[in-house]
């Protein structure tokens, strides 16, 4: 089971890395993000930022089905992130070991090159 620490923890030791201020957590390389807190969004409510789902780049369409269809308990989207290259993480149904190596991911296809 992994958390917002977890998340903070792995993104700000990976190179180049820089937190933004928000409510929940914002990492970027490059101006880039690569994991932030779920903004939740419910017609006619305030938003509500998750800090207990975390947003995760994943390079494309076929990687965030496959997340999505081969592990539901773990990865999901709303309509909202329909045809955008990232996906939604249940930070309490995740290992940390597999927190490090979706972060690192995302950190890698988000990088600028060398």
């Amino acid at each position: 089971m992994a958390d917002a620490d977890d998340v903070r923890r792995v993104a700000l030791a990976l190179p180049g890395t820089v937190e933004i201020d928000s409510e929940g957590f914002d990492f970027r390389v490059g101006n880039k993000g690569f994991v932030w807190s779920y903004p939740q969004r419910e017609p006619g409510k305030p938003r509500v930022v998750r800090s207990d789902v975390a947003v995760l780049y994943v390079g494309d369409e076929a990687e965030k089905q496959a997340l999505i269809l081969g592990e539901p308990d773990l990865f999901f989207t709303v309509p909202s992130y329909d045809g955008l290259p990232l996906v939604m993480c249940r930070l309490p149904e995740v290992t940390v070991s597999r927190l490090e190596e979706l972060i690192t991911d995302a950190w890698d296809m988000r990088r600028p090159p060398e």
